[in-house]
């Protein structure tokens, strides 16, 4: 099982792994920082060896990274993992709002069901079951995001079950969560961000967060 080092630290760019196997264009390696698409975070973008990582996707416990034809990669080979850093970084602050946000509509329309959400480098997205417009509760979302984000709180997150990878979030006196993505070390690293509402179809309500900077 490849040793997942984006949740013990999220801030490294660049490893040193072993590649275990081969599979014509696809790799896995001993230990990682690459992240893969989950709960609705995108994949971090980088290289292997030098060679553009094309994707980057989970099977069961195992992370497979696809690679160009004609890589030559071979198992035991060691090879540097680099990850783009500013947008891995973007990805953790808009999943971190993202999170937020979810957890403070949840207070505010309890039964309310989330049926989605996408975390991209540009912008984040939750999508609930609702028949009315969120709309109304977007200045007080707001309000309430600034005021943790202003108050830098730190940020716990680690295993509630390690052998089966499953993770949490912890902000004392607001809640715990769980979430197996890559997360901040506290809440001021989230900067400022803007909500909006949308519409995407009948009963259906999407809540819009991109960053300022």
């Amino acid at each position: 099982m490849v040793e997942k080092l984006f949740w013990q630290d999220p801030y490294l760019t660049q490893l040193d792994a072993k590649v275990v196997s081969v599979a014509a264009n696809e790799i896995t390696l001993d230990q990682t920082i690459f992240f893969a698409f989950s709960g609705g975070q995108e994949s971090d973008q980088g290289t292997i060896a030098g060679l553009p990582v094309i994707e980057a996707r989970r099977e069961a416990k195992a992370i497979l990274y696809t690679l160009s034809a004609g890589h030559q990669l071979k198992p035991g080979q060691t090879v540097q993992v680099a990850i783009d850093w500013p947008r891995r970084y973007r990805l953790m602050r808009l999943h971190f709002a993202c999170e937020l946000v979810l957890e403070l509509v949840y207070q505010a329309h309890p039964g309310i069901e989330k049926i989605g959400a996408h975390i991209a480098e540009s912008k984040a997205r939750i999508d609930f079951i609702w028949q009315t417009s969120l709309g109304p509760l977007l200045p007080s979302l707001t309000q309430q995001l600034e005021q943790i984000t202003a108050a830098d709180l730190p940020i716990e997150s680690a295993f509630s079950d390690r052998q089966n990878e499953r993770r949490y979030w912890r902000i004392e006196g607001f809640g715990q969560v769980p979430c197996g993505g890559t997360h901040l070390r506290r809440t001021g690293e989230i900067g400022s961000v803007t909500l909006k509402r949308k519409n995407p179809g009948k009963g259906k309500e999407r809540i819009e967060i991109t960053l300022y900077d």
